[in-house]
């Protein structure tokens, strides 16, 4: 497979062995999410759905002690002052709600602590691995701010939990975030976190793509379909799956004691 080099700016982005990577780029601002970085991510979004290449994505950051601070709040506060407008209302997908519809798996790896923003980005991966002694939050009360977008942490966490991070504001550890199953993985350093992210991404990644996709898209329409909903949306989606050439592949090579060449098609 092709690699494609890290492009500069807020955000970076490369592609090697069918793992894409988008970095966060901002460590003097703690990752903070610049207009600039917003707008990359919303299209970097579509490009790792569109581009063959690409099998799973990971999710990393610059790294400066945090993952992702949030909204760039000094940004948001000059964009009030000379425009008169928030900042929610310049931004083509303030919730990030783009991210959540990407066919392919998405790993965040939590370089460091994660609030608002950060914490946005880290629900609407699949998989997450952090790490240890860092502290992940909803933060916006504590700013004035909103945040509708942790509505799908009611499938993730404890309805009391949401509860006591939304209205606390306050920061809680990853260990006990990966106590409560939010967290796949908590690791002891920053190079320990991408290695497993890596690692899963790999482990995805020599599966059959086709299997992959309609995996995930089968989860996570059950969160909104519910049990009998979401069993009958999953067979619809498999049934793709099941009529591919890669459905013949995966059992011929197994037959033949070799590696699968998967096609996704």
């Amino acid at each position: 497979m092709t690699t494609s080099e890290y492009t500069t700016g807020d955000v970076l982005y490369r592609v090697s062995d069918g793992i894409a990577t988008i970095t966060l780029n901002r460590p003097a601002q703690r990752n903070a999410l610049s207009i600039a970085a917003a707008n990359r991510l919303h299209g970097l979004w579509g490009e790792v759905d569109s581009n063959p290449a690409v099998r799973v994505l990971v999710l990393d950051a610059a790294e400066c002690g945090t993952f992702c601070a949030g909204m760039d709040l000094k940004e948001a506060a000059e964009i009030k002052r000379s425009r008169g407008v928030d900042i929610l209302d310049v931004l083509p997908d303030p919730f990030y709600e783009r991210m959540r519809t990407v066919r392919k798996p998405i790993i965040a790896a939590m370089t460091g602590h994660f609030a608002a923003g950060g914490m946005v980005l880290g629900l609407n991966a699949d998989l997450r691995v952090g790490l240890a002694g860092t502290r992940g939050g909803i933060t916006e009360a504590k700013v004035g701010r909103g945040s509708p977008w942790g509505v799908p942490l009611l499938w993730m966490l404890p309805q009391p939990i949401l509860m006591e991070l939304t209205l606390t504001a306050e920061m809680m550890s990853i260990e006990r975030l990966h106590q409560l199953g939010f967290v796949n993985y908590v690791e002891p350093t920053v190079q320990a976190v991408r290695d497993r992210a890596h690692a899963l991404a790999a482990s995805i990644r020599d599966n059959a793509p086709l299997s992959v996709m309609a995996g995930k898209e089968s989860i996570l329409r059950a969160m909104t379909l519910g049990c009998d909903g979401g069993l009958a949306s999953a067979k619809q989606l498999y049934k793709r799956v099941y009529a591919s050439d890669d459905a013949q592949e995966g059992p011929r090579a197994f037959a033949e004691k070799r590696p699968p060449r998967w096609t996704g098609r």
